[in-house]
């Protein structure tokens, strides 16, 4: 795994503070950071398993650590 860059750690830092943070949420808490690079960070930290990307509908996610996905309730099945 390759080192972890200043906005790793900066998103790393919002999305432990604040479980399911919604991705849009994370780049206003980012304010040194470029939509760009909050994007990368979190599309290079899901790649390698860090964090979890949930969608929410109408093209907005929430994201999770892998740690906190496991704590997230499932939707009931729907007969």
């Amino acid at each position: 795994m390759p080192p972890y860059s200043t906005a790793d750690h900066s998103v790393l830092e919002i999305i432990i503070r604040s479980p399911g943070t919604a991705f849009d949420e994370v780049v206003l808490q980012c304010p040194n950071l470029t939509w760009n690079q909050v994007f990368t960070a979190i599309d290079r930290l899901n790649r390698e398993g860090t964090v979890t990307l949930t969608p929410k509908g109408g093209g907005h996610y929430s994201v999770h650590t892998a740690d906190q996905v496991s704590l997230i309730p499932l939707p009931a099945k729907i007969a």
